[in-house]
C-alpha cells in the first residue's frame, strides 16, 4: 500500500523506513533536511522513497502529503523545553489534529499511532487500553491527550486507529538507546519498560496492516516482567507480534 510516515527521521522513524522495503510505498514526512543528521551515523542515508519536509502544524501541508496514501503512521513528536513552550502544544497536538482530520477527509482507513507509557504504573495497576498514564508532565499530558483525540476521532467518525504505547525504546541490535548511551554495564541500566525500536517498526507495519479490530491501545514491551504489569499480550493477540530482538543481554 502506499504509506506516509510521519516522523520518519526519528529514532523509530527510521527503523520503520529499514522495516517496510518490498512492503510497502513510502512517503517520507519531516520537519527539515537537517533531522536526518541525528541518527545518520546509526542509520546512514534513506533512499527508499519520497522525502517531504514541511511543518505537521499546517493543516494544508499535512493534507497535501496525505493526497494519494492507504494508511498512515504518525511518530511526530516534540519533547517540551520549557514549561511555556508553545510548540508541544502545536507539534504533539495541533499536528496530530492534522492528520487524524486529514484521513478522515479522504477516507484514510488505517492509522497507526505512537503514544507513550510506563510499563509498570506507579500505582501497581495493571495497564489496559483503558488505564491512562498518571503523570502530569507537559509532554505526559500531550501524550495522554493523543490517545484521547484518536478515541474520540474513532467514536465520532469511525477512523480505524491503533495507538501502540512504548516505555523506552533502545536498539538492542547494536546496544544503544534513545540519547545513543551504552546499553548494560557501564551504560543505560536495564529496565522493565525497554523495547527494540526493530520489534517496535514491526509492530508499527502489523498494526497497519491488521484487520482484526477497528480501535486498540497497546503496549510494545519487549522484557519479560512486561507480562505481569501491561497488555503485551493483546499485542501479540491483536497484531500477531513476536518480539525477536534480545534484551537479556543487557541486563
Amino acid at each position: 500500500m502506499n504509506m506516509v510516515v510521519f516522523g520518519a527521521g526519528g529514532w523509530v522513524g527510521r527503523a520503520v523506513l529499514q522495516n517496510m522495503p518490498g512492503r510497502h510505498k513510502i512517503r517520507a514526512v519531516l520537519r527539515g533536511p537537517e533531522l536526518w543528521d541525528k541518527y545518520k551515523d546509526v542509520d546512514g542515508e534513506w533512499t527508499g522513497g519520497e522525502i517531504i519536509y514541511g511543518h505537521i502544524e499546517d493543516f494544508d501541508f499535512v493534507h497535501k502529503v496525505t493526497e494519494g496514501m492507504d494508511g498512515i503512521i504518525h511518530l511526530t513528536v516534540y519533547f517540551p523545553k520549557e514549561d511555556n513552550d508553545d510548540l508541544p502544544f502545536l507539534i504533539n497536538l495541533k499536528g496530530l489534529w492534522n492528520v487524524l482530520e486529514s484521513a478522515r477527509r479522504r477516507g484514510i482507513r488505517r492509522i497507526v499511532h505512537a503514544g507513550s507509557c510506563h510499563a509498570v504504573h506507579p500505582k501497581g495497576v495493571f495497564s489496559t487500553s483503558d488505564v491512562r498514564r498518571p503523570d502530569g508532565t507537559l509532554y505526559a499530558v500531550c501524550k495522554r491527550l493523543q490517545e484521547e483525540m484518536c478515541r474520540q476521532f474513532h467514536e465520532a467518525h469511525g477512523s480505524r486507529i491503533i495507538v501502540l504505547r512504548p516505555d523506552y525504546i533502545v536498539d538492542s541490535r547494536i546496544g544503544i538507546g534513545w540519547a545513543k548511551e551504552k546499553l548494560g554495564p557501564g551504560g543505560g541500566r536495564y529496565r522493565p519498560g525497554w523495547v527494540c525500536r526493530h520489534d517496535f517498526s514491526e509492530a508499527c507495519r502489523l498494526a497497519l496492516e491488521q484487520d482484526k479490530t477497528a480501535f486498540d491501545i497497546l503496549h510494545i514491551v519487549g522484557t519479560p516482567e512486561a507480562e505481569k504489569t501491561c497488555n503485551v499480550a493483546r499485542s501479540r493477540e491483536v497484531l500477531g507480534l513476536v518480539y525477536r530482538d534480545e534484551l537479556e543481554k543487557y541486563r
